[in-house]
């Protein structure tokens, strides 16, 4: 493409100079390329052939490793490492590396997964994607979430700061100092926060925290307050909550969908960045820190944007389920 380009410029009559300076390349590699292709046409835009060793792993062979690293297990194991297939095949380890790499396969990998059982789950994908990517005007959308018992561990040594070359050290050893539960809500619109941690996360501990977005936010405001399935959002007191203020919709995700509830990537923000390396040697000091990264976020709140349609994601899911479903079926 890149030749291409500069025969099709010069062609047309503009500067060695000039074409050099538009595809950011040299006079010297514009000349070059040009007398190439008055001497040798189209195909002297083309690489020549390189030097270098023969393969020594045919085609079969690699079709081979493909096939059993896909359709095998190694004996006594759940899955096949570059050693272990080396082994196997009679190849070295290097050799097998390079083919999984090649093509993809990392049979050393695995992740989770879980598909929706919700049989409203289409109905409810469209409900929530439509909030995030055309929200109703005169109105705020919240997705709101808890995440409950957050441990407040102390390391029982003291950490090993990072330096030059080394990375940070602790211990694997820590001591419970309690735990705290955080409701949160996000306002998709603008990504800030409100936030409160609460000893225990019932539906008195959700009616309040809703109290609390009720007293931040303007009175002459349709509420949509994107949610989970738990218990804890469906009982008596929470639906009376909700029958006393008709400006207020709740939206419901499909059960299993976690990652449709944006509060959700907040909250692993929240634990990679003031959690997960921290020092807490009571719920107090644990509070306090939640506290100061929802402040720290405030001060400089930033949306998450979403651009998956409702189409993309349920056609997604869908192949993902028949693929599943076919490597299943007898």
């Amino acid at each position: 493409m890149f030749r291409s380009k500069i025969i099709l410029k010069v062609n047309q009559g503009t500067p060695n100079s000039h074409v050099a300076a538009e595809l950011k390349t040299t006079p010297q590699t514009i000349g070059f390329w040009v007398k190439r292709f008055i001497k040798g046409g189209v195909d002297a835009l083309l690489d020549e052939p390189r030097p270098g060793a023969p393969r020594k792993i045919g085609d079969d062979a690699v079709e081979a490793v493909i096939k059993k690293t896909r359709e095998a297990k190694p004996k006594g194991a759940t899955h096949w490492s570059t050693r272990s297939m080396a082994k196997k095949m009679g190849l070295s380890q290097t050799a097998v590396s390079r083919i999984w790499r090649a093509f993809g396969l990392q049979p050393h990998r695995s992740e989770t997964f879980q598909l929706s059982t919700d049989p409203y789950f289409i109905e409810k994908v469209r409900d929530v994607v439509g909030l995030y990517m055309n929200p109703p005007g005169n109105a705020i959308v919240f997705s709101v979430d808890e995440k409950s018992q957050i441990q407040a561990l102390n390391r029982t040594q003291p950490m090993l700061p990072f330096s030059t070359g080394f990375t940070e050290k602790r211990t694997h050893e820590y001591q419970r100092n309690g735990v705290t539960s955080l409701f949160a809500a996000l306002d998709i619109a603008t990504g800030n926060i409100i936030g409160k941690c609460y000893k225990q996360h019932r539906s008195v501990e959700f009616k309040k925290f809703l109290d609390l977005i009720d007293a931040k936010i303007p009175q002459d405001l349709d509420v949509h307050i994107i949610m989970d399935n738990y218990g804890t959002h469906k009982t008596k007191l929470i639906r009376e909550w909700f029958a006393k203020r008709p400006r207020y919709h709740m939206h419901f995700i499909p059960t299993h969908s976690s990652w449709l509830n944006q509060v959700e990537r907040w909250f692993a923000s929240l634990s990679e960045k003031a959690i997960k390396r921290g020092n807490h040697f009571s719920v107090k000091d644990l509070e306090s820190d939640i506290k100061k990264y929802i402040d720290a976020n405030n001060d400089d709140p930033k949306p998450y944007v979403w651009t998956k349609t409702a189409d993309q994601i349920i056609a997604k899911v869908g192949r993902f389920a028949k693929r599943t479903t076919e490597l299943h079926v007898e």
